[in-house]
């Protein structure tokens, strides 16, 4: 279910719909304002849960509590998309991705349409086999795309001192990504992977693996930087190929997440670290990926959340613990 606070935000739905059609995934898109159409968005919000809907995206621009509000009435993710309307959209990147415990919201780039329905589908694609093999054939398309991108280019240079060389690709028909059985899964494989980039952000880390074990989902915790071990970095994907899901914690360029996007097609949730600049560093490089590589972020040091998030993903698929994740929201809220 796709929600737009305003028709003016239709050019960035286009994005996700376009995505959404490639990957043949259904969906509904409403207009309704947090603020003007209050019990709209409520009604839409709660119906549409009962219904069986897996997956919300908000889409709005200026202060858009579009996407919290979505939160605020179901236990299912909530991916936002905040757009460019005023400061360069960063009113709605903050409104959208600074959400509180335990509402988070898997804010992607401003304006990145085409990123909020991938990780949408990232998320469907947890417990649909067609839907994951759809989405590792898209980002092949990514792939593809870079390398004909590339040879126009290099087409074109006529300088007198380049001097090409010879570079062996990854042969893609061979699959980009680690993968791990779907018939045979290893029974110790865990359900979530969580990587801080450094020993600083451990404090973060603890907080989210707190509230994973308290929702029962079993997890594998492991510090290291794919900037400083690049080799140890990819070793430790591969053998994560198996989980559900990776939650990557990091500071200053946030490089992890990055990395991780890079290495894997399952989804990626980012939490970033204030150890610069309030963590608006950490922020801004994580939310902000190109197309074709979404990082569900959420607020600055809110680990909290990160679980949350990933409870409610995993949910989709397991009803034990979509109720603790109800529970846990009613709780906090009026939510029922």
């Amino acid at each position: 279910m796709i929600l737009l606070g305003s028709a003016s935000d239709f050019k960035i739905a286009e994005k996700a719909l376009d995505i959404l059609e490639q990957l043949e995934i259904p969906y509904d898109i409403r207009v309704a304002s947090a603020h003007r159409t209050h019990e709209k968005v409520k009604q839409i919000v709660l119906e549409s849960t009962l219904r069986g809907v897996e997956v919300f995206i908000g889409i709005a621009g200026l202060s858009a509590h579009l996407p919290g509000m979505i939160a605020a009435n179901t236990h299912r993710p909530v991916v936002g998309v905040p757009v460019d309307v005023k400061i360069g959209g960063l009113d709605a990147l903050f409104a959208s991705s600074q959400m509180p415990f335990p509402a988070p919201v898997a804010t992607v780039g401003i304006d990145r349409g085409d990123n909020g329905a991938l990780l949408a589908a990232q998320i469907i694609g947890i417990h649909d086999e067609d839907v994951r093999k759809r989405v590792s054939g898209l980002r092949q398309g990514f792939y593809e795309k870079v390398q004909r991108d590339e040879y126009q280019l290099l087409n074109n240079i006529e300088g007198s001192y380049y001097a090409p060389t010879n570079i062996e690709m990854p042969d893609i028909d061979k699959g980009l990504f680690p993968t791990s059985s779907s018939e045979n899964p290893d029974p110790d494989t865990p359900m979530v992977a969580v990587i801080p980039g450094s020993y600083s952000d451990m404090k973060i880390a603890k907080k989210t693996t707190m509230f994973l074990e308290r929702m029962g989902i079993s997890y594998d915790m492991n510090v290291i930087s794919p900037v400083r071990y690049p080799g140890r970095f990819e070793e430790y994907m591969e053998r994560m190929a198996g989980v559900k899901l990776f939650i990557a914690i990091s500071g200053l360029s946030a490089h992890v997440t990055g990395a991780v996007v890079a290495l894997s097609e399952k989804p990626v949730i980012g939490v970033p670290c204030p150890m610069r600049m309030g963590g608006l560093d950490a922020l801004l490089s994580m939310v902000n990926m190109p197309p074709g590589v979404p990082v569900g972020t959420v607020g600055v040091a809110n680990g909290g959340n990160a679980a949350v998030l990933a409870a409610e993903m995993l949910g989709i698929g397991d009803q034990k613990l979509e109720n603790r994740v109800k529970r846990l929201k009613s709780k906090s809220s009026d939510f029922g």
